[in-house]
C-alpha cells in the first residue's frame, strides 16, 4: 500500500487541475476506479465511482481541484496578468514558477515577477505585494506573441509547478496540491480496497470541483448522490512549525490521521466523529483530534444538503498547503487510508440511523 501511495501521489500533485479545470485529476480518477464499479459525473464536472451493495448510501469523498490562478489580461509587451483561484498569501508567490494550460493542451513555463525592490522606493520594499501588482514572465515579447505562438488566450488556467519530490527524511515528501491530493490518492485507495471487501452500505467514491473558490461542486454532487452519511477526505494545515506552541499542537506531522470536529464551515456530526475515534484506537491508527478556528472543507456544503447528512472529515496534515512546496508524512496518508477503510465497514443500517435519531 505504501509504494502504491507513493506513486499515486506522484501522479496527482504533478496534475494540472486549478477550479473549474479539474480534467487531469479526473481522468485519474476514471483511470484507476473504472474496474470497480460504476462511473458517472454530474453537469459541473464532479465524478464517482458507484460500489454495488445493500444498505446506507456512503459516499467518501475528496475534492479534486488545488489553489491556482486565471489568466486575467495579456499585457501589450508580453506579460501575464493574473487572478487567484483560491486562497493564496501574497508572500508564498513572488519568484516561483507556474504552468499555463492551454486551449490546445500545452502547458506554457512561466515565472511570477514585479517591479524589482531596485526601483521601489524604501517604504515600499516593506510592503506585502499584491497580486494585481505581479504579472508572469512567459518568455514573450509581445500581445501578439503570447497569443499566436504560445497559444495563451484571457481565461486560461494556471497552476503552480512543482515536482513532487522525497525529503531527505523516509516517508517525507514535497509537492504542491497535497490539498487535496493525499485525499484523491486516499479516496482511490480506499475505494480499490473496499471493492472487493465485504461491507454492509451501498459506498460511492466521489471527487469534487471548485472546493477551494467555496465548496461549489459538493454542493451538486451531494443533491446528485442522496448520501446518508460522508466520509470527507482532505488535506489540512499543519500546525508544527516555530509560531506555534507545541502543546497546543493539533496537526503534527507523523501524529497520524486528523479527526476534525469543528471549522467554521461545519460542525462535525458527534456521533460519528465519536465512532471514527472509537475506531481508530480499536484498530490502533494513529490519530489526532482536531478543532479548527478557521477554514473549511466539502462538509460545509454536504451536511446541509438535501434534508442534512452526518459528515465526518478525516485530514493529512500537511506542511505549507496553498504554496508551491508543501510537506506531508506518508505514514499519516496511510492512516488515513486505513481509517477511511475501518470506518465504512462500521456504517451499516443500524449505526447510520443512529446518527441521526434525535427523538
Amino acid at each position: 500500500m505504501r509504494q502504491k501511495a507513493i506513486s499515486l501521489l506522484q501522479e496527482l500533485t504533478d496534475a494540472h487541475s486549478v477550479p473549474g479545470h479539474e480534467d487531469e485529476v479526473r481522468a485519474i480518477f476514471v483511470d484507476e476506479l473504472q474496474d470497480c464499479g460504476d462511473l458517472s459525473t454530474d453537469r459541473n464536472g464532479s465524478v464517482f465511482c458507484e460500489l454495488d451493495g445493500d444498505g446506507p448510501r456512503v459516499v467518501i469523498a475528496g475534492h479534486m481541484d488545488e489553489v491556482g490562478f486565471m489568466v486575467q489580461n495579456i499585457t501589450p509587451d508580453g506579460f501575464i496578468q493574473f487572478l487567484p483561484l483560491g486562497g493564496w498569501w501574497e508572500h508564498n508567490l513572488l519568484s516561483q514558477r507556474v504552468e499555463i494550460l492551454t486551449r490546445s493542451g500545452d502547458k506554457i513555463l512561466g515565472v511570477v515577477s514585479s517591479r524589482p525592490p531596485h526601483f521601489l522606493p524604501e517604504a515600499q520594499r516593506k510592503q506585502v505585494m499584491s497580486i494585481d501588482q505581479m504579472f508572469i514572465d512567459v518568455a514573450a515579447d509581445s500581445r501578439r506573441d503570447v497569443q499566436d505562438r504560445l497559444g495563451i488566450s484571457l481565461g486560461d488556467p494556471i497552476a503552480p509547478w512543482s515536482p513532487f519530490t522525497p525529503m531527505a527524511r523516509d516517508d517525507w515528501f514535497m509537492a504542491k496540491a497535497f490539498d487535496n491530493r493525499v485525499g484523491m490518492a486516499a479516496t482511490i485507495q480506499a475505494g480499490e480496497i473496499l471493492s472487493t471487501s465485504p461491507r454492509p452500505n451501498h459506498l460511492i467514491l466521489a471527487g469534487t470541483v471548485q472546493e477551494e473558490v467555496g465548496l461549489r461542486g459538493a454542493r451538486t454532487a451531494a443533491n446528485t448522490l442522496l448520501p446518508d452519511v460522508a466520509i470527507i477526505l482532505e488535506g489540512p494545515p499543519a500546525d508544527d512549525t516555530p509560531g506555534f506552541a507545541r502543546a497546543d499542537c493539533q496537526g503534527r506531522l507523523g501524529g497520524g490521521v486528523q479527526i476534525r470536529m469543528f471549522d467554521p464551515s461545519a460542525i462535525g456530526n458527534p456521533r460519528l466523529a465519536r465512532l471514527a475515534i472509537e475506531t481508530a484506537i480499536d484498530e490502533g491508527i494513529p490519530h489526532q483530534v482536531t478543532v479548527r478556528r478557521s477554514g473549511g472543507t466539502d462538509a460545509g456544503s454536504f451536511h446541509l444538503s438535501n434534508q442534512g447528512v452526518p459528515c465526518v472529515v478525516l485530514g493529512v496534515p500537511a506542511r505549507y498547503i496553498h504554496s508551491h512546496n508543501a510537506i506531508i508524512d506518508i505514514n499519516d496518508h496511510l492512516a488515513m487510508v486505513a481509517l477511511t477503510i475501518a470506518l465504512a465497514k462500521r456504517l451499516d443500517d443500524e449505526t447510520v440511523t443512529s446518527l441521526t435519531e434525535y427523538l
